[in-house]
């Protein structure tokens, strides 16, 4: 899993999910762009972007997506 959420203000969002963590990110992309694993290929991070400031984007991997896109369809629309 990999999840993102574009924040507002990086350095206020970053203490807070520091505080939230109990650490600092385990990677720093850039100045408006940090990352924390919190386990194998589970990670959060956040970027500031104003204009999309609350939004997020997950994505998960899957071991089987070739099976499981069959198995999502059969169960329809909601």
């Amino acid at each position: 899993m990999y999840a993102g959420t574009s924040v507002r203000d990086h350095e206020a969002a970053r203490a807070w999910y520091v505080d939230i963590f109990g650490a600092d990110p385990t990677f720093v992309a850039s100045e408006t762009e940090a990352v924390w694993e919190l386990a194998e290929h589970r990670s959060i991070v956040i970027e500031q972007n104003a204009e999309h400031a609350g939004h997020a984007v997950h994505t998960i991997f899957v071991d089987d997506l070739d099976g499981l896109v069959p198995r999502i369809a059969e169960r329809g629309p909601r």
